[in-house]
């Protein structure tokens, strides 16, 4: 569910606009119905084989002051048959835009995303990550804001305040990919004793050059990555694991390089905490081949590389990992295309994961996409070792208004 993170942002924001009788205002949005299956019996009781769930995303769109000021409102909803952790409700954006001669203002929740490369998006640290309802990590939580973005010749300078922090969605007892226990989404303790209203900053510089794109970034405040406690033990019944969020600073590097049909690709950070302070990285290069064959359709070849100096945990599965991947983009009317990638640890032969995206329209306003999701360990230190019996493929037919 939505908590109160959001509430002195909207009051401000209908406070501000006011919706003036210039303003123009557009709806659009859509409607989906999601199947999951997964391919083998739980690990776990009460976790189901197919979970069923519909999501609702209406968008308003508001623009004013001949379009130099503007309102985007996301709210979402999903119903979820099996997990109610995953029955919830959010404002993905609820966002006001004003646009000057070089700069741009926005105030109130947002998304921003950061990064290059395909597998991995370590420097994307604005929004936490809405784990409950995508498996990827692309699904992302409103994140209330104030930003503040300067253009000049030497790139573009944005600094961001963040004054209330988003806690991670984990599935509950009746939801898969979890640990041996669910994650607790009711409590969650914090290094800082400001706790959820603890203010953080960002920084970041983009600059394009030539065939290069390069961005700087800083991020201070909590970090959006919890470190995992526990309670208890398992002979007794009383174990429990809670989330625990760190404060960090975190510099990150993110660069693209295209040359004709090839990009390079990396992105890096350093991050401190009280507790660790390490290395992470991801470097890899994507080939296109336009016009396959003769053909219209397009064919990509991506292989990357992961790094990173902790230990495996929960949410860092790829400390040495190597991914191959195909994107087949047909270029029709359509816009059908297929995304598959093959992740394998290179000190375990045995650890892998594999995924599978798929989408197309039907109509004008009917879309479907298929996921999958395939991993495999025997590793017990190995995260996957919890969701081995995982695998699943995702079903989604939507339909855009």
């Amino acid at each position: 569910m939505l908590r109160h993170c959001a509430a002195p942002a909207l009051l401000s924001l209908s406070m501000l606009v006011g919706f003036s009788s210039t303003a123009q205002a557009e709806l659009s949005g859509s409607i989906s119905v999601e199947q999951r299956y997964f391919l083998q019996d739980a690990i776990y009781s009460s976790q189901p084989r197919a979970q069923s769930s519909i999501g609702l995303s209406p968008e308003w769109f508001f623009d004013w002051n001949e379009g130099d000021d503007t309102l985007v409102i996301k709210p979402f909803y999903r119903f979820d048959q099996e997990d109610p952790e995953r029955t919830r409700y959010d404002i993905r954006e609820f966002i006001w835009t004003h646009l000057g001669a070089d700069y741009e203002f926005r105030a109130g929740v947002g998304k921003v995303f950061w990064g290059q490369t395909e597998s991995l998006h370590l420097v994307d640290i604005i929004n936490q990550t809405d784990l409950v309802d995508a498996t990827d990590f692309e699904t992302k939580l409103g994140q209330p804001m104030v930003s503040f973005s300067y253009y000049f010749d030497a790139g573009t300078f944005s600094a961001f305040v963040l004054p209330y922090f988003r806690e991670r969605t984990f599935a509950g007892v009746q939801g898969r990919l979890r640990p041996v226990v669910p994650i607790s989404n009711d409590q969650a303790f914090y290094e800082s004793d400001d706790e959820q209203s603890h203010v953080d900053y960002a920084l970041r510089w983009k600059q394009s050059l030539d065939n290069w794109e390069i961005g700087l970034s800083y991020f201070t405040g909590t970090n959006r990555e919890p470190l995992l406690i526990s309670t208890g033990n398992i002979e007794d019944g009383d174990f429990e694991l809670f989330p625990y969020y760190e404060l960090i600073d975190q510099y990150g590097i993110d660069l693209l390089w295209i040359n004709d049909s090839w990009l390079y690709k990396f992105e890096g950070i350093h991050r401190e905490s009280e507790t660790v302070s390490f290395f992470a990285g991801v470097a890899g290069v994507e080939y296109t081949w336009v016009g396959a064959l003769g053909s219209d359709d397009d064919i990509g070849w991506l292989v990357e590389y992961q790094y990173d100096e902790r230990d495996s945990n929960f949410f860092v599965p790829s400390q040495n990992d190597l991914m191959v991947g195909l994107r087949w983009v047909w270029n029709d009317f359509d816009s059908t295309q297929i995304l598959f990638g093959f992740i394998q640890d290179l000190d375990n032969t045995n650890s892998y994961n594999a995924f599978l995206e798929a989408s197309t329209r039907m109509t004008d306003n009917w879309k479907w996409t298929m996921n999958g999701y395939f991993f495999a360990t025997e590793d017990i230190e190995n995260p996957y070792y919890f969701i081995r019996r995982d695998d699943h493929l995702e079903f989604n037919v939507e339909y855009f208004f």
